[in-house]
C-alpha cells in the first residue's frame, strides 16, 4: 500500500539510484543493450529491455537471451555486458539531469543528511552522468564493479550505507525501476519509487516501494 511521504519517518540518509532517477539516460542504456545483442545475433526489442534497465547487466544479458532460447557459454553474459558499458560511453555524451536531482543533492548537503549514489553500472559508465550532476564535490558512489550481484540483490545498497555510517533501516532508497525497489527491500530500506524512468508507480508499488513520487522537486520540501 503507498504512503504519503509526511507519513514515513525521515530518513538519517538518502541512497539514491543514478540511471533513470538522478539522469535521464535510460533511453541510451537501451540504445546500448541494443547494439550489443545486435552484435551477439540475439534477439532483443525496445519494450523486452525497458523495464530491464538498472538490473545487474549480466543477469540482463542471460535473461534476454533465455528468452530467445539461447543458453550462454560459461563468461558470456559478463563479456556482453562489458561491451554494453563501451557502446554506452560511446553514445551517452550529453546526459541530462532530471528535474530536481541536482537540487535535491545540494539541498541534502545544506542539511547534513549523508547521501550517496548506488548504481548497478560498472564504474567505467557512471563519470559522465556523475559529471553532468556539477556537484560542488565528489559523491560517495558505489557501483557494480564494487560487489558480487548488483541489484536486485542488496549488496550495493548495504555498502553505500557502511559507507555513510547509517543503519540500513534508517536509510531511504531512491529509484526508478523494480529493481531498486526490490533491492531496498532486501536490504530492510525504505524504498521510494521516482516515476522518471521506463516503469510506472504501480510497478514500483508492486515491487515494494513505500511510496511514489513523480519528481525529485517533490523530495526539496521534506
Amino acid at each position: 500500500m503507498s504512503q504519503r511521504l509526511s507519513d514515513l519517518p525521515p530518513p538519517a540518509a538518502l541512497i539514491v539510484d543514478l540511471d533513470g532517477t538522478l539522469v535521464d539516460t535510460v533511453q541510451t542504456r537501451i540504445k546500448a543493450w541494443l547494439a550489443v545483442f545486435a552484435e551477439e545475433g540475439i534477439p532483443a526489442t525496445h519494450e523486452q529491455l525497458e523495464p530491464m534497465i538498472g538490473v545487474d547487466g549480466r543477469k540482463l544479458a542471460r535473461d534476454v537471451a533465455a528468452a530467445a532460447g539461447i543458453e550462454l557459454a560459461p563468461g558470456r553474459d559478463e563479456a556482453i555486458d562489458r561491451r554494453s558499458g563501451e557502446i554506452y560511453g560511446e553514445v551517452n555524451r550529453d546526459p541530462r539531469p532530471l528535474p530536481g536531482a541536482r537540487e535535491l543533492l545540494l539541498n541534502l548537503d545544506e542539511r547534513g543528511v549523508p547521501w550517496a549514489i548506488a548504481t548497478s553500472s560498472r564504474r567505467e559508465q557512471v563519470e559522465t552522468s556523475v559529471e553532468a550532476l556539477r556537484l560542488p564535490r565528489r559523491p560517495t558512489i558505489v557501483d557494480g564493479s564494487r560487489v558480487e550481484r548488483a541489484k536486485p540483490a542488496p549488496d550495493l545498497l548495504l555498502v553505500a550505507a557502511r559507507e555513510l555510517g547509517v543503519e540500513p533501516g534508517e536509510a531511504w532508497c531512491l529509484g526508478d525501476s523494480t529493481w531498486d525497489m526490490l533491492a531496498a527491500a532486501a536490504a530492510g530500506m525504505v524504498p521510494i519509487g521516482v516515476t522518471t524512468g521506463a516503469v510506472d508507480a504501480r510497478a514500483l508499488l508492486d515491487a515494494g516501494a513505500r511510496a511514489t513520487i513523480s519528481s525529485l522537486t517533490e523530495l526539496l520540501s521534506r
